[in-house]
C-alpha cells in the first residue's frame, strides 16, 4: 500500500514539474519581443504616411517587401539579421538616411523619378550602368555593405517599388518633380574649408540629432537610428558619393537640419560646404580598390576625396578646396567644364 502511495505520488510530482516547465515557456514565449524581422511588418498602417498606405494598399507583396527594404533596410539585410545569408550591408543605416521622405523629397535624392533615367552612363564606372547596378552601388558604398545578384528576390523587390513609386501620385504629400531631382546646386566658397568653423556649424545646427561625436541617435527598441551616424563603424564609407565635399554640402545646404526645404534653407552656402568638410574629414569605413573608380580619370568628379586624378592638383585641395582652380584647370587643358 505505501509503495503504491509513494509511486503515485513520484507520478503526480512528475506531472507538476510539467506543468511548471510548461507554464515557463508560454511565459517565456508570452513575453519575448519578437525579432526585428517579424516587427516590420506587424500593425503596417500605424501612423502610416500616405505613402505608405498606398503601397500597402497595393497588395502586392513586391512592392510592399521593396517599400520595406527601403524604409527598414538594416532589418532586412543588415549586418544583424538572422540568416547571414541576407546580410548585404555592413551598417545599420537605412536607404532612407539619404533619399528623403521615403524617397520622394525634392532635391533630397528621390526616387520617385529615377527609373526613367535608367539605363544611364555612369563615370565612376565608365560604362552604361543598369538600375540593378546602381542599387548594387549604394550597397556597396554608402551602406558598406557587398552586391546582390540581379535576380534575387530582394533585387526584384526594390526594383517592383521604384517602378510602382515612380507612378505614384498624391495630394496629400509633396512629390519631387522631374526637374527636382538629385540634389539641388550650390555656389562654392573660392576658398578651402575651414574646419574649425565646419566644427562649429556641426556644434550648433547638426549635434542635436547626429550627437557631438558623430554616432547618431539610436533606439535600442527599433534597433535602429533615429538619427544616422555621420561618421564611425555605421556611417557610410570613403568611397560613397557623400564623401565629395560639393555633394555632401549640396544635400545638407538643402536638407539640413532635418526637416528645411529647398525653398527655405537655413544654412548659407559657406556654412553648408565647411560643415560637409568637417564631417567628411572623420574616420570613416574605408573601401578597397578605389584607385579603380573613374577609369577614364578626366570623368572624376573635383571634390572625390581620393586619388589618381588627372590633374597636378594636390590630394587635400580636392577634398577642402579651393575648387575653382581645378576648374578652370579642366577647361583651359582639356575643354571639359565641371560643375561637381
Amino acid at each position: 500500500m505505501q509503495a503504491a502511495f509513494n509511486k503515485l505520488a513520484h507520478s503526480l510530482r512528475s506531472v507538476f514539474l510539467l506543468f511548471l516547465a510548461g507554464v515557463s515557456l508560454f511565459l517565456i514565449w508570452i513575453y519575448t519581443p519578437p525579432s526585428p524581422e517579424v516587427q516590420l511588418l506587424s500593425d503596417p498602417l500605424e501612423n502610416a504616411s500616405p505613402l505608405k498606405k498606398e503601397v500597402y494598399a497595393s497588395s502586392d507583396p513586391m512592392v510592399i517587401l521593396g517599400y520595406e527594404l527601403l524604409v527598414n533596410t538594416s532589418l532586412h539585410i543588415g549586418p544583424q539579421v538572422s540568416d547571414p545569408q541576407k546580410r548585404y550591408t555592413g551598417n545599420k543605416l537605412e536607404c532612407v538616411s539619404c533619399h528623403l521622405n521615403e524617397g520622394t523629397k525634392a532635391f533630397g535624392i528621390p526616387l520617385n523619378t529615377v527609373v526613367s533615367r535608367f539605363p544611364q552612363y555612369r563615370g565612376r564606372e565608365d560604362k552604361i550602368g543598369s538600375l540593378e547596378e546602381r542599387i548594387n552601388g549604394c550597397l556597396n558604398r554608402s551602406m558598406n555593405g557587398r552586391s546582390m545578384a540581379i535576380d534575387q528576390k530582394e533585387m526584384k523587390a526594390f526594383v517592383a517599388y521604384l517602378n510602382w513609386l515612380s507612378g505614384f501620385k498624391t495630394e496629400e504629400m509633396q512629390l519631387a518633380t522631374a526637374l527636382e531631382k538629385g540634389l539641388k546646386d550650390f555656389v562654392w566658397p573660392n576658398r578651402a574649408a575651414d574646419l574649425k568653423q565646419g566644427k562649429a556649424v556641426y556644434a550648433q545646427h547638426c549635434a542635436l540629432c547626429h550627437r557631438l561625436g558623430g554616432g547618431g541617435k539610436f533606439d535600442s527598441q527599433t534597433a535602429q537610428y533615429l538619427y544616422p551616424p555621420l561618421w564611425g563603424k555605421d556611417a557610410y564609407n570613403n568611397g560613397a558619393g557623400m564623401t565629395r565635399l560639393l555633394t555632401s554640402a549640396s544635400f545638407i545646404k538643402y536638407n539640413m537640419p532635418f526637416g528645411v526645404s529647398h525653398q527655405a534653407p537655413v544654412l548659407t552656402d559657406s556654412e553648408a560646404y565647411d560643415v560637409a568638410a568637417y564631417i567628411n574629414q572623420q574616420e570613416r569605413p574605408k573601401k578597397s580598390e578605389l584607385a579603380a573608380d573613374f577609369p577614364d580619370k578626366l570623368k572624376k568628379p573635383l571634390s572625390t576625396p581620393y586619388g589618381p586624378y588627372a590633374d597636378p592638383f594636390p590630394l587635400s585641395q580636392h577634398q577642402l578646396g579651393p575648387y575653382r582652380p581645378i576648374a578652370d584647370f579642366y577647361e583651359e587643358v582639356f575643354g571639359l567644364v565641371k560643375i561637381k
